[in-house]
Protein backbone atom coordinates (compact mmCIF):
# COMPACT_ATOMS: atom_id res chain seq x y z
CA UNK A 1 0.00 0.00 0.00
CA UNK A 2 2.67 2.41 0.55
CA UNK A 3 4.66 1.61 -2.61
CA UNK A 4 1.22 2.33 -4.44
CA UNK A 5 0.72 5.66 -2.15
CA UNK A 6 4.56 6.28 -3.23
CA UNK A 7 3.87 5.80 -7.35
CA UNK A 8 0.90 7.58 -7.33
CA UNK A 9 2.84 11.08 -5.22
CA UNK A 10 4.74 10.10 -7.72
CA UNK A 11 3.50 10.58 -10.99
CA UNK A 12 1.61 13.55 -9.41
CA UNK A 13 4.58 15.52 -9.09
CA UNK A 14 7.63 14.70 -11.91
CA UNK A 15 6.92 17.24 -15.20
CA UNK A 16 6.36 14.95 -17.27
CA UNK A 17 2.58 13.93 -18.20
CA UNK A 18 1.29 10.44 -17.61
CA UNK A 19 -2.40 8.84 -18.90
CA UNK A 20 -3.13 5.69 -19.11
CA UNK A 21 -5.69 4.25 -21.68
CA UNK A 22 -7.75 0.99 -21.98
CA UNK A 23 -7.21 0.19 -25.54
CA UNK A 24 -10.53 -1.77 -25.72
CA UNK A 25 -12.80 1.53 -24.97
CA UNK A 26 -9.63 4.53 -25.77
CA UNK A 27 -10.30 6.09 -22.29
CA UNK A 28 -8.66 7.50 -20.01
CA UNK A 29 -8.01 5.78 -16.26
CA UNK A 30 -5.73 7.61 -15.09
CA UNK A 31 -4.26 10.98 -15.95
CA UNK A 32 -1.43 12.99 -13.59
CA UNK A 33 -1.88 16.33 -12.93
CA UNK A 34 1.06 17.81 -15.86
CA UNK A 35 -1.01 16.10 -18.16
CA UNK A 36 -4.25 17.40 -16.61
CA UNK A 37 -2.27 20.58 -17.23
CA UNK A 38 -1.17 20.77 -20.86
CA UNK A 39 -4.76 18.79 -21.82
CA UNK A 40 -7.65 20.91 -20.29
CA UNK A 41 -10.45 18.18 -19.24
CA UNK A 42 -8.72 15.35 -18.76
CA UNK A 43 -10.29 13.00 -15.85
CA UNK A 44 -10.48 9.46 -16.05
CA UNK A 45 -13.60 8.15 -18.07
CA UNK A 46 -13.23 10.52 -20.58
CA UNK A 47 -12.42 9.46 -24.65
CA UNK A 48 -8.82 10.43 -25.26
CA UNK A 49 -9.31 11.26 -28.90
CA UNK A 50 -12.12 13.24 -28.15
CA UNK A 51 -9.97 14.72 -25.22
CA UNK A 52 -7.37 15.86 -28.39
CA UNK A 53 -8.08 16.79 -31.62
CA UNK A 54 -4.73 15.63 -33.67
CA UNK A 55 -5.35 12.58 -32.27
CA UNK A 56 -7.14 9.61 -34.51
CA UNK A 57 -7.71 5.91 -33.08
CA UNK A 58 -5.73 4.39 -35.52
CA UNK A 59 -2.52 6.70 -34.61
CA UNK A 60 -3.09 5.56 -30.87
CA UNK A 61 -3.48 1.94 -31.39
CA UNK A 62 -0.78 1.76 -34.30
CA UNK A 63 2.13 4.02 -32.40
CA UNK A 64 5.48 2.65 -31.89
CA UNK A 65 7.47 3.71 -28.95
CA UNK A 66 10.36 4.42 -31.15
CA UNK A 67 8.89 7.23 -33.22
CA UNK A 68 7.15 10.12 -31.22
CA UNK A 69 3.94 12.03 -31.93
CA UNK A 70 3.68 16.14 -31.79
CA UNK A 71 0.51 17.05 -30.10
CA UNK A 72 -0.56 20.40 -30.35
CA UNK A 73 -2.85 22.04 -27.54
CA UNK A 74 -3.90 25.47 -26.42
CA UNK A 75 -3.54 26.52 -22.88
CA UNK A 76 -5.26 30.46 -22.79
CA UNK A 77 -3.40 32.45 -25.81
CA UNK A 78 -0.27 29.98 -26.47
CA UNK A 79 -0.10 26.64 -28.61
CA UNK A 80 1.84 24.15 -26.93
CA UNK A 81 3.61 20.93 -28.21
CA UNK A 82 3.44 18.13 -26.91
CA UNK A 83 5.98 15.48 -27.77
CA UNK A 84 3.67 11.75 -26.86
CA UNK A 85 5.38 8.45 -26.66
CA UNK A 86 2.74 5.44 -26.31
CA UNK A 87 3.88 2.28 -24.67
CA UNK A 88 1.44 -0.69 -24.17
CA UNK A 89 1.31 -2.85 -21.61
CA UNK A 90 -0.77 -5.55 -19.76
CA UNK A 91 -2.63 -5.28 -16.60
CA UNK A 92 -5.18 -7.63 -15.17
CA UNK A 93 -6.06 -8.86 -18.67
CA UNK A 94 -6.22 -5.67 -20.34
CA UNK A 95 -3.57 -3.96 -22.80
CA UNK A 96 -3.07 -0.80 -21.32
CA UNK A 97 -1.84 2.46 -23.18
CA UNK A 98 0.62 4.38 -21.45
CA UNK A 99 0.68 8.05 -22.96
CA UNK A 100 4.41 9.62 -21.58
CA UNK A 101 4.08 13.45 -22.46
CA UNK A 102 7.02 15.72 -22.66
CA UNK A 103 6.25 19.75 -23.14
CA UNK A 104 9.36 20.87 -26.12
CA UNK A 105 7.53 24.02 -27.50
CA UNK A 106 10.76 26.05 -25.98
CA UNK A 107 12.96 23.21 -27.64
CA UNK A 108 10.91 23.72 -30.94
CA UNK A 109 11.18 27.69 -30.86
CA UNK A 110 15.07 27.19 -30.03
CA UNK A 111 15.32 24.87 -32.58
CA UNK A 112 13.19 27.38 -34.97
CA UNK A 113 15.20 30.18 -33.64
CA UNK A 114 18.35 27.86 -34.73
CA UNK A 115 17.28 27.44 -37.80
CA UNK A 116 16.33 30.99 -38.76
CA UNK A 117 20.28 32.01 -37.72
CA UNK A 118 21.42 29.37 -40.03
CA UNK A 119 19.54 30.45 -42.94
CA UNK A 120 20.38 33.91 -42.26
CA UNK A 121 23.93 33.18 -41.98
CA UNK A 122 24.07 30.78 -44.92
CA UNK A 123 22.37 33.44 -47.06
CA UNK A 124 25.08 35.90 -45.67
CA UNK A 125 27.96 33.52 -46.87
CA UNK A 126 26.08 32.99 -50.05
CA UNK A 127 26.21 37.34 -50.07
CA UNK A 128 29.42 37.47 -49.37
CA UNK A 129 30.90 34.74 -51.63
CA UNK A 130 28.94 36.70 -54.57
CA UNK A 131 30.21 39.99 -53.43
CA UNK A 132 33.55 37.75 -53.57
CA UNK A 133 33.37 36.97 -56.87
CA UNK A 134 31.78 40.49 -58.67
CA UNK A 135 35.23 41.46 -56.74
CA UNK A 136 37.42 38.85 -58.69
CA UNK A 137 35.40 39.36 -62.17
CA UNK A 138 36.44 43.44 -61.46
CA UNK A 139 39.83 43.29 -60.16
CA UNK A 140 40.70 40.07 -63.31
CA UNK A 141 39.10 43.14 -66.11
CA UNK A 142 42.15 45.44 -64.58
CA UNK A 143 45.09 42.55 -64.47
CA UNK A 144 46.43 39.17 -65.20
CA UNK A 145 45.19 36.21 -63.37
CA UNK A 146 48.53 35.31 -62.18
CA UNK A 147 48.81 39.41 -61.09
CA UNK A 148 45.64 39.21 -59.05
CA UNK A 149 46.57 36.26 -57.61
CA UNK A 150 50.16 37.86 -56.06
CA UNK A 151 48.11 40.81 -55.07
CA UNK A 152 45.37 38.62 -53.06
CA UNK A 153 48.03 37.02 -51.35
CA UNK A 154 50.51 39.48 -50.49
CA UNK A 155 48.42 42.96 -50.90
CA UNK A 156 50.91 44.34 -53.95
CA UNK A 157 52.41 43.17 -57.09
CA UNK A 158 56.28 43.12 -57.79
CA UNK A 159 57.44 45.25 -61.20
CA UNK A 160 58.28 42.56 -63.52
CA UNK A 161 60.05 42.54 -66.43
CA UNK A 162 58.88 41.01 -69.56
CA UNK A 163 60.92 40.22 -72.61
CA UNK A 164 60.30 40.21 -75.59
CA UNK A 165 56.66 40.87 -75.70
CA UNK A 166 54.63 42.50 -78.29
CA UNK A 167 52.50 45.68 -77.61
CA UNK A 168 49.49 46.06 -79.87
CA UNK A 169 48.18 49.53 -79.70
CA UNK A 170 44.61 50.92 -81.23
CA UNK A 171 42.92 53.65 -81.86
CA UNK A 172 39.81 55.10 -84.00
CA UNK A 173 39.95 57.24 -86.32
CA UNK A 174 37.75 60.66 -85.84
CA UNK A 175 36.25 59.39 -82.91
CA UNK A 176 36.02 62.74 -81.03
CA UNK A 177 34.00 64.39 -83.97
CA UNK A 178 32.12 61.44 -83.83
CA UNK A 179 31.19 61.31 -79.96
CA UNK A 180 30.62 65.29 -80.33
CA UNK A 181 27.99 64.32 -83.44
CA UNK A 182 26.04 61.48 -81.60
CA UNK A 183 23.95 60.18 -79.11
CA UNK A 184 26.93 59.63 -75.97
CA UNK A 185 24.86 57.17 -75.00
CA UNK A 186 24.62 55.00 -78.61
CA UNK A 187 28.56 55.90 -78.89
CA UNK A 188 29.76 54.49 -75.22
CA UNK A 189 27.40 51.62 -76.07
CA UNK A 190 28.66 50.95 -79.27
CA UNK A 191 32.11 51.42 -77.95
CA UNK A 192 31.52 48.84 -75.51
CA UNK A 193 30.29 45.80 -78.36
CA UNK A 194 33.69 46.61 -80.28
CA UNK A 195 35.90 46.71 -76.97
CA UNK A 196 34.08 43.39 -75.90
CA UNK A 197 34.46 41.65 -79.22
CA UNK A 198 38.34 42.33 -79.37
CA UNK A 199 38.75 41.05 -75.49
CA UNK A 200 37.67 37.96 -77.11
CA UNK A 201 39.48 38.03 -79.84
CA UNK A 202 42.85 38.58 -77.31
CA UNK A 203 41.70 35.67 -75.89
CA UNK A 204 41.51 33.51 -78.56
CA UNK A 205 44.84 34.82 -79.68
CA UNK A 206 46.81 34.62 -76.53
CA UNK A 207 46.94 38.55 -76.00
CA UNK A 208 46.31 40.45 -73.10
CA UNK A 209 44.47 43.60 -72.73
CA UNK A 210 45.91 46.00 -70.33
CA UNK A 211 44.09 48.90 -70.80
CA UNK A 212 41.70 51.42 -72.84
CA UNK A 213 41.77 54.82 -72.31
CA UNK A 214 39.09 56.82 -74.24
CA UNK A 215 38.85 54.76 -77.80
CA UNK A 216 42.57 53.42 -77.14
CA UNK A 217 42.74 49.75 -76.59
CA UNK A 218 46.08 48.27 -75.34
CA UNK A 219 47.17 44.58 -75.38
CA UNK A 220 50.12 42.75 -74.96
CA UNK A 221 51.37 39.28 -76.13
CA UNK A 222 53.47 37.05 -74.47
CA UNK A 223 52.67 38.77 -71.06
CA UNK A 224 52.35 37.62 -68.27
CA UNK A 225 53.07 33.74 -69.50
CA UNK A 226 56.20 33.71 -72.04
CA UNK A 227 55.35 33.11 -75.34
CA UNK A 228 57.89 32.62 -78.28
CA UNK A 229 55.13 33.35 -80.68
CA UNK A 230 54.51 36.36 -79.38
CA UNK A 231 54.45 38.93 -82.71
CA UNK A 232 52.56 36.30 -84.88
CA UNK A 233 49.71 35.86 -81.90
CA UNK A 234 49.61 40.13 -82.11
CA UNK A 235 49.47 40.09 -85.90
CA UNK A 236 46.63 37.66 -85.92
CA UNK A 237 44.58 39.53 -82.96
CA UNK A 238 45.18 43.20 -85.29
CA UNK A 239 44.06 41.34 -88.36
CA UNK A 240 40.57 39.58 -86.57
CA UNK A 241 40.14 42.79 -85.34
CA UNK A 242 40.52 44.68 -88.51
CA UNK A 243 38.24 41.65 -90.09
CA UNK A 244 35.67 42.50 -87.44
CA UNK A 245 35.21 45.94 -88.06
CA UNK A 246 35.09 45.75 -91.38
CA UNK A 247 31.68 43.60 -91.43
CA UNK A 248 30.62 45.21 -88.30
CA UNK A 249 30.26 48.34 -90.34
CA UNK A 250 28.08 46.55 -93.46
CA UNK A 251 25.44 46.22 -91.04
CA UNK A 252 25.83 49.56 -88.53
CA UNK A 253 25.03 53.29 -89.63
CA UNK A 254 27.98 54.08 -87.69
CA UNK A 255 31.18 53.14 -89.53
CA UNK A 256 34.34 52.92 -86.84
CA UNK A 257 37.90 53.21 -88.68
CA UNK A 258 40.72 51.93 -86.54
CA UNK A 259 44.48 52.30 -86.53
CA UNK A 260 47.05 50.01 -85.26
CA UNK A 261 50.52 49.69 -84.50
CA UNK A 262 52.47 46.36 -82.93
CA UNK A 263 56.30 46.77 -81.61
CA UNK A 264 57.96 43.80 -79.82
CA UNK A 265 60.58 44.63 -77.07
CA UNK A 266 60.84 44.83 -73.09
CA UNK A 267 58.12 45.99 -71.02
CA UNK A 268 57.76 46.40 -66.94
CA UNK A 269 54.37 45.42 -65.39
CA UNK A 270 52.40 46.41 -62.01
CA UNK A 271 50.23 48.03 -60.33
CA UNK A 272 49.82 50.95 -60.15
CA UNK A 273 48.05 53.39 -57.66
CA UNK A 274 46.76 52.64 -53.71
CA UNK A 275 43.24 53.43 -53.59
CA UNK A 276 42.21 52.94 -57.28
CA UNK A 277 45.03 51.17 -58.47
CA UNK A 278 45.33 49.59 -61.97
CA UNK A 279 47.79 46.91 -63.80
CA UNK A 280 49.85 48.81 -66.12
CA UNK A 281 52.91 47.93 -68.61
CA UNK A 282 55.69 50.72 -69.28
CA UNK A 283 58.35 50.64 -71.21
CA UNK A 284 60.33 50.69 -75.04
CA UNK A 285 57.86 48.66 -76.31
CA UNK A 286 54.67 50.24 -74.93
CA UNK A 287 55.98 53.71 -76.62
CA UNK A 288 57.11 52.40 -79.57
CA UNK A 289 53.61 51.23 -80.65
CA UNK A 290 51.72 53.99 -79.94
CA UNK A 291 54.20 56.39 -82.17
CA UNK A 292 53.54 53.11 -84.96
CA UNK A 293 49.58 53.33 -84.22
CA UNK A 294 50.03 57.37 -85.26
CA UNK A 295 51.94 56.67 -88.19
CA UNK A 296 48.93 54.06 -89.84
CA UNK A 297 46.42 55.19 -91.83
CA UNK A 298 42.11 54.64 -91.56
CA UNK A 299 41.86 50.21 -91.23
CA UNK A 300 46.08 50.01 -91.69
CA UNK A 301 48.32 47.96 -89.65
CA UNK A 302 51.83 49.18 -89.06
CA UNK A 303 54.51 46.92 -87.73
CA UNK A 304 58.29 47.51 -86.86
CA UNK A 305 60.68 45.32 -89.71
CA UNK A 306 62.22 43.97 -87.06
CA UNK A 307 59.12 41.39 -87.02
CA UNK A 308 59.52 40.99 -90.32
CA UNK A 309 61.32 37.54 -89.65
CA UNK A 310 58.86 36.36 -87.42
CA UNK A 311 55.40 37.14 -89.44
CA UNK A 312 56.43 36.96 -93.41
CA UNK A 313 55.20 33.26 -93.48
CA UNK A 314 51.81 34.25 -92.59
CA UNK A 315 51.26 37.76 -93.66
CA UNK A 316 52.16 40.22 -96.41
CA UNK A 317 54.35 43.27 -95.22
CA UNK A 318 53.67 45.90 -97.86
CA UNK A 319 54.94 49.75 -98.23
CA UNK A 320 58.26 49.05 -96.44
CA UNK A 321 59.66 52.65 -95.53
CA UNK A 322 61.73 54.68 -93.44
CA UNK A 323 59.68 57.19 -90.73
CA UNK A 324 61.44 59.40 -88.35
CA UNK A 325 59.85 57.91 -85.28
CA UNK A 326 59.45 60.49 -82.01
CA UNK A 327 62.08 58.98 -79.56
CA UNK A 328 63.41 56.28 -81.49
CA UNK A 329 64.89 58.04 -84.44
CA UNK A 330 64.23 56.91 -88.00
CA UNK A 331 63.02 53.42 -88.03
CA UNK A 332 62.03 50.75 -90.79
CA UNK A 333 58.57 50.06 -90.97
CA UNK A 334 55.75 48.79 -92.93
CA UNK A 335 51.95 47.94 -93.12
CA UNK A 336 50.87 44.65 -92.09
CA UNK A 337 47.74 42.41 -93.60
CA UNK A 338 46.92 38.72 -94.21
CA UNK A 339 47.31 36.63 -96.67
CA UNK A 340 43.54 36.24 -97.61
CA UNK A 341 42.83 40.36 -97.62
CA UNK A 342 45.98 40.91 -99.96
CA UNK A 343 44.77 38.02 -102.49
CA UNK A 344 41.07 39.43 -102.39
CA UNK A 345 41.98 43.26 -102.78
CA UNK A 346 44.70 41.38 -105.82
Amino acid sequence: MLIEALSSRLLKSIGVGICLVDEATLSATFCNPTFATWFPGAEPGIAICDLIEDLEPEILTEANPARALELKTRIKRRTLIIETRVHRTEHEGRTILLLECQNVSRLRETEAMIDSYVAMADRRTRDLEREKAQSEKLLLNIMPRTVYEEYKSFGSVTPRLFEPVSVLMLDFVGFTEMAAAADPTVTVAELNDIFTAFDRIGELHGCERIKTVGDCYMAVAGLPHPNPDHGRSAAQCAVKMMRYLQRRNETHPHHWRARIGIASGSVVGSVVGVQKYIYDVFGPAVNYAARLQSLSGPMEITVCTSMTGELIDDFVLSNSRKEQVQGFGECAVATLTDRKSAAHAA
